[in-house]
Parts: C-alpha cells; structure tokens; sequence
C-alpha cells in the first residue's frame, strides 16, 4: 500500500454521498467506496422523539497525499461541515492500518498515548463486532465520554462473501462502530469498550485505534 496516499472518510445524512463524490472527484480524486451506516447521537430531544438514529451515508476516499487538504477545505465549504449536524469529514494515514493485529492490545494504546501520536488532535476507534452489540458499544463509549458514533453494516451481499474495511476483512452478520474522539479522551473510551464487551475474549471482536490527520465538522 503505497504510503503517499491517506483516506478520506466523509459521514453524511443518507442521499448525500453521490454529491460528496461528484464534488470530491471535481478536485482530482478518482473513485470511492460508499457504505451504509447509522449515527447516534446525545441529543435529548432527538429522543424523545424517537429520531435519534438517523441512517448515514460513509464515504472512503483513497486520495494522494498532495490534495487531501484541498479536498477537504473544498468539501468542508461545499458542505457546511463546520456548521452543526451538516457531517463529518477527516482523513487518515494509509500506512497506520498495515500490519493489524487480530486482537486489540490494551498496552499498544498505551505505548501510542504516551508516544508519537500524542500531537493528534482526535483518533477514530474502530470496533467490529457481532450484529445486535453495536448499542452496547456505544453505550460503553458514551459512559466513557464519546459524544456519538456511527454504526456500520458489515453484511455482504451473498451468503458466503467478505467486504473489507481498508483490506481488513468484515465477516456478515457484523456490525463496524465508529467513534471520532478526542485524543486525549481515546484511552479511557477503548479500555471502557474493551472491558464492558471483553474484547480480548476470542470470538468477542476487534477493535483498532487509528490516526486523524485533518477533521471537519467535528
């Protein structure tokens, strides 16, 4: 994987990813990959209304390096991600995901709190785990700190396929949480997930801590 190029991720109400692309691809980006999801966010009236889950729409962009932040200064203006609830967008290191261990190791995180990363203003966590325990990671996260999260679908479309997120390979029957967090709030929010869901168990799930580079209505 050629470590010039970094991943765009873009998370927008459903219906408005073929217009993160179309614009994104105005600016020399080549193609994407879009997947289906849905937030959740600590909005108190939301739900008492019952809507605070709404379906979402995540795009990944695979983009060299020399116009990621053109891209992305050009969405966040086309998009208004630096007003409240218009999305998210934020890129991320190819070359972080290489190499990626099966079972999280709490004392990695640790290793990268206290060293190289700590300049990072937010990471993004990444849990897979079996469908119907998404809530419950979100739950652990929230309880943690975490503001909100995305969750992912990670059924293919037969029976006996795979999808992959980043080359990482998605079983069916999983769910793909993923929560945007402050970097100094990253730890507490994985060891609470880790402990609560007892990650390290086999067959409980994974969970992956990467880098984010540059983000936009955060």
């Amino acid at each position: 994987m050629n470590n010039e190029c970094e991943i765009i991720t873009v998370v927008v109400d459903s219906g408005k990813a073929d217009k993160v692309i179309k614009a994104a691809k105005s600016k020399g980006v080549t193609g994407a990959t879009i997947v289906l999801g849905k937030g959740s966010a600590d909005n108190k009236i939301l739900q008492f209304l019952g809507l605070s889950e709404t379906r979402k729409e995540i795009v990944f962009m695979v983009v060299h390096r020399s116009i990621v932040k053109m891209t992305l200064d050009f969405l966040k203006e086309t998009f208004h991600f630096d007003k409240p609830n218009k999305g998210i967008a934020f890129s991320m290191k190819l070359d972080r995901v290489l190499g990626l261990h099966v079972l999280y190791q709490l004392e990695t995180l640790k290793q990268t709190a206290n060293g190289g990363m700590k300049d990072k203003m937010y990471k993004a966590i990444f849990t897979v785990i079996d469908r119907g325990k998404a809530e419950a990671v979100m739950d652990s996260a929230k309880s943690a700190g975490a503001r909100g999260g995305t969750i992912i679908n990670g059924r293919g479309s037969g029976i006996h396929e795979q999808k992959t997120l980043f080359s990482f390979p998605i079983e069916p029957e999983k769910e793909i949480v993923l929560i945007i967090a402050k970097t100094s709030d990253t730890e507490k929010i994985v060891k609470k997930i880790h402990d609560d869901l007892k990650i390290n168990d086999p067959g409980k799930g994974i969970m992956f801590v990467l880098d984010v580079d540059q983000a936009y209505g955060l």
